[in-house]
């Protein structure tokens, strides 16, 4: 009895690394700090009140927001270990199996479980509060969201201490990734992990389509939309065609290691380029659906700190919404060099060059929106000034990459790895680097310090360019993607060293943030007007941070930058209206979003351990959730006018 307990041990749980016994270890004594702390300043149930339970979209965005960064932290960990090992092959830091479990985990936790959950954090945070609304459409989908999301990313990480990473890299192509070369539970906790929080996304993505069509403020026309929240509507469109694709591809996947289905394998009659096909399907679409927000939160900046309307509006409508149309049209430039004939490389390279004519038409728009404009150089504009050179140098590579001749040249090397993070480090995570500059205030009261700030942004872009432009050298020179040690001989050696000095210096940047969010608690300068930046969209007319029912009264909306248009009308009126309060009508808290996402957590490990009595264990409990929804007809409540005055007067807003 004692054997068999030792063998499942030894199976279930990863050992051999030291690197795995000190995460045990961080792991433990992490829960058993929160632990601690939640028993000794007895906030178990304030925990599950005003968190677990909650369904107020601004608390659900700050929890996306929170779980972002912690994932930011954990891929970039990543990172530093798989540069480490790159500058310095010859140390043998990581062995080959050990590389190509990080070099998984990095590409799929920073895609979906951080780039994704930030974006989302924006969609919660804001977008209600630009179109003037009280909450999303959907509140208790809402919360169900951000706790699938949430559970599906602690089932991933998870494989890190039991069971073992996955390692067929972030795409999971087969037949590496299937059962004759993956044979450990690592690729089922990538499926269902994706899998569980994918289903999330799509939520999500109905959810905002629904909220920002049907939920917008009194007189605010399609075309009076705040430019972010029409980069949210583009990217959604994307979120529902393109995520159904991923859930039918993993499930193929899987079907293919639980039944030996064979539906990927050649030798068994499948095709592992009908993966490809399908994988890319998703993830070419999946790159302009956290890049859309990230235009959306620029064009934001852009205006608020050159003091201006945006140039162009129509125009960057239009744009975003071709972008969200040919993002479907591009798949098959991951694969020129596959085989699938010259009249398809022609058509697949010139839509893809054709996706940078209205991202190109964005850039303008913003140097015009600049040019004459009073420019304050706030933190939020920093970064995004960053962005525009950063991402025309990224552009510009993409256009090469996107003719198929020269493609057979630059595939697969890490001129190929050098373009995507350039794109998506100076796209992505730059954009939501200044979002969250530019909304903290408004969503926790007080600004962020200026001068650690700077000393992030300058360590962060010094070390962009420092780690990233020597790759483009280094995939001419020949060095292929996944590689995990060379000969120096070769003379990528000094060129690989200086790419995991400017690794480190991002590491140092990402310190200074949260340095920045530390001070900021204690000795931030406080908001205490809701407008500390002069803004020109509704999130800005309410108090920071909002009260709970954001909106004492609804605006009513009469063009393009709404709030901008209310301050002028009042400087004109010189007087203060007085508000005529009504009881608001909101939704209940729910624990049952949690714990359906338990059940879902429960399901997926036992469909990736192939324990099927657990599975269906824990589909029971999802469809006991289901049941036990149905049939909760007191879920909505009215906040009372005395509450509401009572509230407003607290902040100085009763007239």
């Amino acid at each position: 009895m004692l054997d068999k307990l030792k063998d499942f041990s030894s199976r279930f749980f990863v050992t051999g690394e030291p690197m795995i016994y000190g995460a045990d270890v961080a792991i433990l004594l992490t829960l058993a700090g929160i632990i601690f702390v939640l028993t000794y300043l007895k906030k178990w149930k304030w925990l599950w009140r005003e968190w677990l339970t909650t369904v107020d979209h601004k608390k659900i965005g700050i929890m996306y927001m929170l779980s972002s960064l912690l994932m930011l932290f954990r891929g970039g960990i990543d990172a530093l270990l798989m540069r480490i090992q790159l500058a310095f092959p010859q140390w043998h830091f990581l062995d080959s199996n050990h590389y190509n479990e990080i070099f998984t985990t990095h590409g799929t936790i920073m895609i979906l479980f951080m780039a994704m959950p930030l974006m989302f954090a924006f969609f919660n945070i804001v977008v209600p509060l630009q179109i003037g609304a009280r909450d999303v459409a959907y509140p208790f989908l809402n919360a169900v969201s951000f706790w699938l999301f949430f559970f599906g990313a602690m089932l991933f990480n998870l494989s890190f201490v039991i069971g073992g990473s996955p390692d067929a890299g972030w795409l999971s192509y087969p037949p590496l990734s299937g059962m004759q070369f993956s044979p450990g539970p690592g690729q089922d906790f990538y499926i269902w992990g994706i899998q569980i929080s994918g289903i999330g996304s799509l939520a999500s993505g109905i959810n905002f389509i629904m909220t920002i069509l049907k939920m917008r403020a009194p007189g605010m026309k399609l075309m009076h939309m705040p430019l972010f929240t029409w980069s949210v509507l583009a990217s959604c469109i994307i979120i529902i065609f393109a995520f159904p694709v991923l859930t039918v591809t993993l499930a193929l996947l899987f079907i293919d290691r639980f039944f030996d289905g064979h539906l990927f394998t050649m030798t068994g009659g499948g095709n592992p380029m009908m993966y490809i096909n399908l994988i890319w399907m998703w993830g070419h679409p999946e790159v302009y659906i956290v890049v859309l927000p990230a235009f959306g939160i620029f064009s934001e900046i852009v205006a608020t700190f050159s003091q201006k309307k945006i140039f162009g509006y129509k125009s960057m409508v239009f744009s975003m919404m071709i972008i969200s149309i040919l993002s479907y049209f591009t798949w098959v430039h991951h694969f020129f060099t596959m085989g699938a004939g010259a009249n398809v490389n022609v058509f697949f390279a010139i839509t893809t060059m054709a996706i940078g004519i209205p991202t190109g038409v964005k850039v303008f728009n913003w140097l015009f929106t600049m040019f004459r404009g009073r420019i304050q150089m706030t933190q939020p504009m920093l970064w995004t000034i960053a962005f525009i050179p950063c991402f025309v140098v990224g552009g510009a590579t993409g256009v090469m990459l996107s003719a198929a001749p020269a493609d057979y040249q630059y595939h697969n090397s890490y001129f190929l790895v050098a373009h995507f993070h350039q794109v998506l480090i100076g796209g992505v995570v730059f954009g939501f680097f200044a979002g969250l500059y530019y909304w903290w205030p408004k969503m926790f009261g007080f600004k962020l310090n200026d001068r650690l700030g700077k000393w992030a942004f300058w360590t962060w872009n010094i070390g962009f360019y420092v780690c990233f432009m020597p790759q483009y050298a280094l995939g001419f020179m020949g060095m292929t993607r996944r590689i995990y040690t060379y000969d120096f001989d070769m003379g990528w050696g000094p060129l690989n060293v200086i790419s995991t000095v400017g690794a480190f210096f991002m590491g140092i940047g990402f310190i200074f943030q949260a340095w920045q969010i530390l001070h900021g608690i204690k000795y931030g300068e406080r908001d205490v007007t809701g407008d500390p930046w002069n803004g020109r969209t509704l999130e800005w007319s309410i108090p920071s941070p909002p009260p709970h029912y954001n909106f004492a009264v609804i605006p009513t909306v009469t063009g393009q930058d709404a709030w901008w248009a209310i301050k002028e009308e009042r400087k004109k009126k010189k007087a203060k209206e007085t508000a005529a309060f009504s009881a608001i009508h909101m939704p209940k808290n729910s624990g049952i979003p949690f714990i359906m996402a338990v059940f879902w957590f429960i399901a997926g490990f036992g469909l990736t351990f192939h324990w099927v009595w657990m599975a269906i264990l824990g589909l029971t409990g999802v469809g006991a959730c289901l049941l036990a929804r149905s049939f909760q007809y007191n879920s909505d409540y009215y906040i009372p006018v005395d509450e509401i005055r009572h509230t407003e007067d607290s902040v100085g807003r009763v007239g």
